[in-house]
């Protein structure tokens, strides 16, 4: 554990040693902070529209449906940004170790390399979960101004979390077989891409075919989470998502300590 520790540290603080962290935090509150406000607004106008219909009926106005209009949709639009941020997260996780030859360094230390995996997995995963955590503010506003049903926000935070989990895990694979950011950014944000758009494959697929490229979907895993229905078999595949690519990473490094 103490090995890991000292990878973390030295991980998760070189994030806010330069502007990567303040810039990937920025950009994804501000695509957030955007769509919340469009969101809101939408939803101002809508409440007001029926309010007016109603008076010119002289009928009360139908309730309206906070999470089903502003959370849903929200969190929604949040993991798709994730497909955005999470690349310009981890593609130096291996790829600037391996271009200065600290990774060398590393290799011929004591620290195993799972230790070093699950390390820079765990600086990665950090910073994604401080993010994701400050857009709380949006769901605060709402529950001071409005009376949305607070349960789904917190389930729709677990998808948000298991996702980032999935994501980053690809993310710091990737980054394990290069020493370019650039390709490792792409390349990671290709494959999470790819798991986002494989459920469409579904809608042209019948049988087996079909059920299997739902299920690979990371998008179609949200859903649920999104509408404030917790699965653990959702949770479960990004867990398995996970745990593969973190294994992946771990056969990727070991393979340079062995040529090494």
């Amino acid at each position: 554990m103490r090995n890991i520790s000292t990878i973390f540290n030295r991980e998760f603080r070189s994030y806010f040693s330069s502007p990567i962290a303040y810039v990937v935090i920025g950009l994804f509150l501000v695509l957030t902070g955007v769509f919340f406000y469009l969101l809101t607004s939408s939803f101002l106008q809508y409440a007001a529209n029926l309010q007016w219909q109603a008076a010119r009926m002289r009928q009360p106005a139908p309730p309206v449906n906070v999470n089903h209009m502003i959370i849903r949709p929200l969190f929604s639009n949040i993991s798709v940004i994730t497909l955005f941020v999470v690349p310009m997260i981890t593609m130096r996780s291996f790829s600037d170790d391996k271009k200065t030859g600290t990774l060398e360094l590393l290799l011929t230390s004591p620290i195993t390399t799972a230790h070093i995996v699950v390390g820079k997995f765990l600086a990665a995963f950090s910073l994604y979960i401080i993010m994701a955590l400050l857009t709380w503010v949006y769901p605060l506003v709402i529950v001071l101004f409005g009376d949305p049903d607070v349960t789904p926000v917190a389930i729709a935070y677990i998808g948000i979390i298991g996702m980032g989990a999935a994501s980053v895990g690809i993310g710091v694979w990737i980054s394990s077989m290069t020493e370019n950011q650039i390709i490792a950014a792409m390349g990671t944000f290709v494959a999470l891409l790819f798991l986002w758009l494989v459920g469409w494959f579904a809608n042209f697929s019948s049988g087996v075919m079909g059920g299997f490229f739902q299920y690979l979907s990371i998008v179609e895993h949200f859903d649920d989470f999104a509408k404030g229905i917790f699965d653990t078999g959702h949770l479960m595949y990004y867990v398995s998502i996970c745990g593969i690519t973190l294994f992946l990473a771990h056969q990727s490094i070991e393979s340079l300590r062995w040529r090494s």
